[in-house]
């Protein structure tokens, strides 16, 4: 495993490293083992943007008697309100969340500590004036958090972050899909007109911004780099054709500025196939003549499986739901694992009541109410 520096933060960090998101998916000893091989393997960063107790258990656990050898992404404003995840900048929510993300994870410290998913300039307003900002603040002055980092998905926000000398790494979302797409502060219209416009390059203003943090020595990781696993698939691939993990990886990394990329795990097969990067011949790395030679289609409406839509009034697990329909849809029937699976979900889609709150919070423009209209019908149930 090679490690880059990630930004001027002084830490050393492993060229792939572990997404946690899909922890909570699995029995714990499954993930505590799967965090512990990909250690083995050279990973040494992991983000946990998750508020769920499983999942920051699972990382704790994980980290056991090995604490000082992995550099955690601990994010301030995710927070676990009525079994669902919440994102917010109210102090009464914010600060319990961040106090239990340091009890479960067994430690008094967390590397990078993140102003949790600002897309707009209103949020980003509203988080840097006031009790939120001061408790970040307050909490790196105490070593509690090491770094400030930010997550985004917005470069204008991101260029922000850079220009504000206080914020020394950010956690954006990169492939060589959302690159070619201009920077809005609502991802809910970042694909409108996408289908008749002709995208042939990576689009200026996300290159200036991987350019400036480069320049401030602003260290990049990666999230999304597999856009839900849909680059993987020639199906569901915006550009027509499918990537290899070797070459969407290759791709995250040679953008300015960018030290690592965060992958999502279900098997320890998946995280040798990541890591199997390193000793990647320049052909396997290839991902221009992949693109070069794909017809470039929409994605608008498309699920990445980030968990952003919540909470759900019902309950439903909105990102799971929408993670079974494409399994099952495109499929000439309905595997019955998958369906069995999608049965043993505490809610379904048929529980959806249309109200479309978890339109107004997916990044991505997704249709939800239509899709669990479709999805229960799909699985009848």
């Amino acid at each position: 495993m090679r490690y880059r520096e990630l930004g001027k933060t002084g830490i050393k960090v492993s060229e792939v490293g572990f997404g946690g998101e899909w922890l909570e998916r699995h029995e714990e000893e499954h993930s505590v083992e799967l965090l512990r091989y990909a250690h083995e393997k050279g990973i040494n960063i992991v983000d946990c943007w998750m508020p769920d107790p499983k999942s920051r258990d699972i990382i704790g656990k994980a980290m056991e008697g090995c604490r000082d050898s992995w550099f955690v992404q601990g994010h301030i404003g995710s927070t676990y309100q009525n079994g669902q995840y919440v994102r917010t900048r109210d102090m009464k929510h914010v600060r319990p969340a961040f106090e239990d993300l340091l009890k479960r994870l067994r430690s008094d410290y967390v590397d990078l500590g993140m102003i949790h998913y600002i897309d707009s300039v209103e949020d980003w307003n509203t988080a840097m004036n006031g009790e939120y900002i001061e408790y970040v603040r307050d909490l790196h002055e105490k070593g509690i958090i090491r770094h400030i980092g930010l997550s985004t998905h917005n470069p204008r926000i991101g260029k922000m972050a850079v220009e504000s000398g206080f914020i020394e790494m950010i956690l954006f979302s990169i492939n060589p899909a959302f690159d070619m797409r201009p920077a809005t502060e609502n991802l809910d219209s970042m694909f409108e007109g996408y289908e008749n416009s002709d995208y042939s390059g990576i689009d200026p203003e996300r290159a200036q911004f991987y350019r400036l943090c480069e320049e401030h020595q602003i260290g990049l990781t990666v999230m999304k780099g597999f856009f839900g696993g849909r680059l993987l698939n020639k199906e569901q691939s915006p550009f027509g054709v499918a990537f290899t993990p070797v070459q969407l990886i290759h791709y995250a990394l040679t953008r300015p500025g960018v030290t690592s990329i965060l992958c999502g795990y279900d098997t320890k097969e998946q995280v040798d196939e990541a890591v199997s990067y390193e000793e990647a011949s320049d052909d396997a790395k290839d991902y221009a003549s992949v693109i070069a030679g794909a017809p470039l289609h929409s994605y608008s409406g498309q699920c990445t499986y980030c968990g952003h839509c919540r909470p759900c009034p019902m309950d439903i697990d909105i990102a799971m739901v929408n993670k079974f329909y494409d399994l099952a849809a495109a499929q000439p029937a309905v595997p019955e694992s998958v369906l069995e699976h999608y049965k043993a979900l505490e809610h379904t889609a048929s529980e959806c009541v249309g109200c479309r709150g978890c339109e107004s919070r997916c990044p991505f423009g997704v249709a939800v109410a239509d899709r669990m209209e479709k999805t229960a019908q799909l699985f009848g149930v």
